[in-house]
């Protein structure tokens, strides 16, 4: 067996600095704390990013604070012409977006051009402000009195943003709260945050205001700066689910609205009249797509009955045609891990399985391209249980288990019975099944015959159980009502002749 080589990273000599964001403009760090960004393809150093200071935090804060009142006075009809020129600048420059998260992350160049597809449905959603932003109206609720509802923005909120989707996830959160009227406030992944700066200079050269969106980078202190500044109104924030808790009590002990999106263990129920060969098609997409560094991957296929043994073989003799390598590179369809470090934890669970009995089908480590980078190639693991930690834990990386039940009965339970509750599918020519399924499970999101069902831009994202700390899932019709508060305005504008005074309990009638 190929043993996992863990050279030193090198350090190129041209090294960028990538700083702050504030006030619509690079503000270096003053904290003389900061972390190295690589190149996962090619195992280098290539950037090295400020970490922000609570003081520097503060300053993000009060400038977002002092553009606040004039952002939110924009007329609604500016706001969204300015939104159509948002749209259309991230979409012309959308290849140079997704080189950067290629350059940082490792993710292949197709994977990084459909993430910044997806978040450009969310803008374009948010392109329809004004529909989404409508109230209501009762004429003569009483008589001489009209009632109608207003949504207003909150003021300052912020977003913290993981390393796996660095420009979707946070065009999840600031597009919907910029078009609400807010500012805002990005603290993205330290691991690939240039994205985030481009992000800024995009939408200043589009005329968004300077101080209305500001990215500040960072490690815990960071964090804990955000979550405890007292002018920061809400907090978005996703992750892991042990982070994802702390994030959500830090948040919501300092009075914020909160929003933490935490891990999952998506399963994916194959039944035995299923379409064997779309489902393995389907499987090895959504397992190893982004080499497994999506929290709406595939994990962990549960195949009932005899669906089994043709399952795995199918999903076997596709994984030697996945190319693994650089992924700028266009016939690579997996790149590598964002860190060494993750690599090796994501490796470690492949010889974990086997000392607690899963049988290796595939062995990740066996097909590595050559060379320092972060790489691991595809895995598979049979007849994995739920007592073993490749089932228990979120490995998120190119491992895929599958689990042998024997009835959909059992295959809902141990969906169920799973902490997690982000994303589940199941695959079946059965539409009554399909139905009974959706109605049975207890996850967020479901895919019938579909392995990643991440919602369109116009529902919403977010999972159940220790997948979502909160009761707001993240853009669509919940992100619009996140990032507002409603008030309901009662309104007289009677003849003073009738005017007296009252001291009765306001009645209606």
């Amino acid at each position: 067996m190929t043993e996992l080589a863990t050279p030193p990273v090198e350090k190129d000599q041209d090294v960028k600095r990538i700083s702050h964001w504030i006030g619509g403009r690079v503000v270096e760090g003053q904290s003389g704390r900061s972390g190295p960004v690589y190149n996962p393809a090619l195992g280098k150093q290539t950037g090295e990013v400020d970490f922000a200071t609570r003081e520097e935090i503060d300053l993000a804060v009060q400038t977002a604070r002092e553009a606040f009142p004039a952002w939110r006075a924009m007329s609604l009809s500016r706001r969204t012409a300015l939104f159509f020129t948002i749209r259309e600048l991230f979409d012309h420059h959308r290849e140079d977006i997704a080189r950067l998260l290629t350059a940082e992350h490792g993710k292949v160049l197709s994977d990084a051009l459909g993430e910044v597809a997806r978040g450009l449905e969310v803008i374009e959603y948010c392109c329809g402000i004004p529909e989404l932003l409508k109230g209501e109206f009762s004429e003569q609720a009483s008589t001489g009195i009209d009632v109608y509802s207003i949504r207003q923005p909150l003021g300052v909120v912020a977003g913290i943003t993981p390393f796996n989707v660095p420009a979707m996830v946070p065009m999840w959160m600031w597009a919907p709260a910029l078009a609400c009227g807010n500012t805002f406030v990005l603290k993205p992944s330290e691991k690939d945050p240039s994205a985030s700066v481009y992000t800024a200079e995009l939408l200043k050269e589009a005329g968004v205001p300077d101080g209305v969106f500001n990215v500040v980078h960072g490690d815990k202190v960071a964090v804990d700066s955000v979550l405890e500044h007292p002018e920061i109104a809400a907090v978005s924030f996703v992750g892991s689910t042990p982070i994802a808790r702390y994030v959500y009590e830090t948040g919501t002990k300092t009075g914020k609205r909160v929003q933490a999106l935490g891990g999952a263990k998506n399963h994916m129920i194959v039944l035995p009249d299923a379409d064997i060969e779309m489902a393995a098609d389907a499987a090895v997409s959504a397992a190893y797509g982004s080499a497994g560094e999506r929290c709406m991957a595939i994990s962990q296929v549960v195949a009932v009955g005899d669906a089994a043994d043709r399952l795995v073989k199918a999903i076997e003799d596709r994984l030697p045609k996945i190319k693994v390598g650089n992924g700028l590179e266009a016939d690579v369809e997996m790149g590598p891990l964002v860190t060494r470090e993750h690599r090796d934890k994501v490796a470690s669970y492949i010889e974990g399985a086997r000392e607690q009995g899963a049988e290796v089908v595939a062995d990740g480590r066996e097909n590595t391209p050559e060379g320092d980078g972060f790489f691991l190639g595809v895995s598979l693991l049979d007849n994995v249980t739920p007592e073993m930690d490749a089932y228990k834990d979120e490995i998120f990386g190119p491992v895929l288990g599958v689990t042998r039940v024997g009835t959909y009965d059992d295959a809902v339970q141990l969906v169920n019975d799973n902490p997690y509750g982000n994303g589940t599918a199941i695959f079946t020519r059965d539409g009554g099944v399909a139905r009974q399924f959706q109605f049975d499970v207890q996850a967020g999101m479901v895919g019938i015959n579909v392995p990643i069902p991440v919602p369109v831009a116009y529902y919403s994202f977010g999972g159940w159980k220790n997948s979502l700390f909160g009761d707001s899932h993240v853009y669509g019709p919940e992100g619009i009502n996140f990032y507002t508060r409603g008030k309901v305005v009662t309104s007289r504008w009677p003849d003073p002749a009738t005017s007296k005074v009252d001291l009765g309990f306001p009645q209606t009638r």
